[in-house]
């Protein structure tokens, strides 16, 4: 989920002093200068080279059905925010190119939440939802709560946790599949560290645990997993940054997909959508 600020500066003109109002001036003290208005709405734009959500490629099938070869897939993917002025409350929606089940080419993310700050952690508390326009069996809704610690000298840690509450689960289980199993109280928690070591340049690394619910546990071949994210990311200002890290998960024999069928048990090849690549992301706020 990708929730950007960005602050706009108000420019206060002077307007031409007569003789009586300079001297004025010399004894009254100047004017403080506007504050500077931040805007309630904010976007962003990225193009990636990869896309993986918690760990695994979301760009895998290819026209022949069968999923592709390992390799650049590049994505586009943006979004917006709208905060409430000061009250915390916000809502969003981040989009991305994905294609992982037939008949779907985008994956929409629709949020809203609170933020509010206790003592030194800034809270976040909200609700989203995950929708595949064209093939449902995906959609998805998670509740979730974060928190972070900032100290300018030892950095930013960010403990996030997400808990299902639809029955249908990334098509794993749910109604939708038709399969019966629930996913709902499948869960998500992600710890992420961030450190500007030098000015513009920013060490981040995150691990995450995604815990299937027993449902999917027991009746498919699939396994809780961890995953992984390392890497950093520059500032050129503006609102301009470029991101690289290294991401993947284990568990990479759970998740194998077929690239090359073979003839009957001879020759068939397969590869984890688990399986770690160096992503590289450029991304522009507004």
């Amino acid at each position: 989920m990708m929730h950007r600020t960005a602050a706009k500066t108000l420019v206060v003109l002077a307007t031409a002093l007569t003789a009586t109002g300079a001297a004025l001036a010399q004894t009254t003290p100047a004017a403080d200068p506007a504050p500077a208005a931040t805007s309630p709405l904010t976007a962003n734009i990225s193009l990636t080279t990869n896309y993986k959500f918690r760990g695994q490629d979301q760009d895998a099938i290819g026209h022949n059905g069968l999923y592709k070869k390992r390799g650049v897939k590049p994505a586009v993917q943006g979004g917006f925010d709208y905060a409430f002025g000061e009250s915390g409350f916000y809502v969003g929606n981040w989009n991305s190119s994905v294609n992982w089940l037939s008949g779907n080419s985008i994956e929409m993310d629709i949020y809203g939440g609170y933020k509010m700050k206790v003592g030194v952690f800034d809270l976040d508390f909200g609700v989203l939802t995950y929708v595949y326009p064209g093939n449902h069996l995906g959609n998805t809704t998670e509740l979730y709560g974060a928190a972070t610690y900032s100290d300018d000298a030892l950095g930013a840690f960010t403990a996030k946790y997400s808990h299902t509450v639809s029955k249908d689960y990334f098509g794993f289980a749910g109604a939708a599949n038709g399969s019966g199993l629930k996913g709902r109280n499948s869960g998500y928690l992600n710890l992420s560290y961030a450190k500007e070591v030098i000015p513009h340049l920013t060490l981040k690394a995150a691990v995450g645990y995604t815990r299937l619910s027993s449902d999917i546990r027991k009746n498919t071949g699939y396994k809780s997993y961890v995953d992984y994210n390392v890497g950093a990311s520059w500032d050129f200002g503006g609102g301009l940054s470029l991101a690289g890290a290294v991401v993947g998960a284990n568990k990479k024999d759970a998740y194998l997909a077929v690239v090359e069928p073979g003839f009957g048990p001879i020759g068939v090849q397969t590869q984890s959508i688990n399986k770690a690549q160096f992503i590289a992301t450029l991304t522009k706020t507004f």
